[in-house]
């Protein structure tokens, strides 16, 4: 049996001990409170599709809220530079993109940050083909109507896309060589706006990220003309690849992954690979990137660093033989 005194320093000790613990230097258990995940493109694209998916789905399994921040600009450098120097505490993510990462730190002559030694790249949420969208009342209703009237109308033929440094742009880069037509790009803050204007006919075609494209192709808005895919898209099996009409060396995907910034610690970049994984998983996940179009990534965060750097050295010779430029 304890006497007066021994009970007194017992309850003080006890009590002393959630101060200490205060004071012992302990972080709260990761997450502790809404992350934000930064979309370098405007609302309306496929990133900003894919992202608010991942983003509830990713949130669940956290058990955190996940706020999306739109900060589009510069080919998505922009909201690519706000990340990498954001504290690595696991409180913000990129929805890392072909485009900033890989094609316009190129197109605009380098940038404030290195695409893999400003980041920890974990996980690939979707790829997918591109499509060329065109306007209903555009007169070329098929991908050889529309070369044949750009290779008759040099110069008068603007497609839109959803910024300079997108795989889009570099898309109609390309096709413009192969096809020795002129086009003119028209560069958007973003797929949703282009999307609005190609509707409204202020641009007659648009090459788009086909999960975004998907909704106003089911909607009779715009016409589908070919995909970039290896193979026909399963989502839009009517519509054909530019490769079996004719054009192999437009083969083109884009894709959209998770990064944090560099010195993230390691147990946080585990568990967002690990419940990145579970989210692609999902039923509801898996149904929604069937009908846009997309397809999920089993790939480890040390495969997807090896393949964003298989990307910087692909498009980095592209970008500079198309003489594609940032306006």
């Amino acid at each position: 049996m304890l006497n007066r005194r021994s009970f007194v320093a017992a309850t003080l000790a006890v009590a002393a001990t959630p101060a200490a613990a205060q004071t012992s230097g302990q972080a709260a258990p990761w997450p502790s409170k809404p992350i934000k995940l930064v979309v370098p493109y405007a609302p309306g694209g496929t990133t900003d599709v894919v992202a608010r998916m991942v983003a509830e789905y990713l949130g669940q399994r956290l058990g955190q809220n996940i706020i999306v921040d739109n900060k589009p600009g510069k080919g998505a450098m922009v909201g690519t530079a706000i990340v990498a120097k954001a504290p690595p505490d696991g409180y913000t993510l990129l929805m890392s993109v072909i485009s900033g990462l890989s094609i316009s730190p190129t197109l605009y002559g380098g940038g404030d940050f290195d695409p893999m030694g400003d980041f920890i790249h974990v996980s690939i949420a979707s790829t997918n083909p591109s499509v060329l969208v065109a306007n209903p009342n555009f007169q070329a209703k098929t991908f050889k109507e529309f070369v044949d009237y750009a290779k008759a109308n040099p110069g008068k033929v603007s497609y839109a896309t959803s910024g300079a440094g997108s795989s889009n742009h570099l898309l109609g880069a390309r096709l413009a060589q192969v096809i020795s037509a002129e086009l003119v790009h028209v560069p958007y803050r973003g797929a949703g706006p282009a999307m609005i204007d190609t509707i409204a006919g202020n641009v007659p075609v648009m090459f788009d990220s086909l999960p975004s494209a998907a909704p106003h192709i089911k909607a009779g808005k715009v016409n589908a003309l070919a995909v970039s895919g290896e193979t026909r898209s399963p989502a839009f099996p009517d519509v054909p690849t530019m490769k079996e009409l004719g054009y192999p060396d437009l083969i083109s995907y884009s894709w959209f992954g998770i990064s944090v910034p560099a010195k993230t610690p390691q147990p946080i970049v585990d568990r967002l690979a690990t419940e990145m994984q579970a989210v692609l998983k999902e039923p509801a996940v898996i149904k929604r990137w069937e009908e846009i179009g997309a397809e999920g990534s089993t790939m480890t965060p040390a495969e997807v660093t090896r393949f964003i750097q298989d990307e910087i050295d692909k498009w980095t010779p592209v970008v500079k033989a198309s003489g594609a430029k940032p306006g």
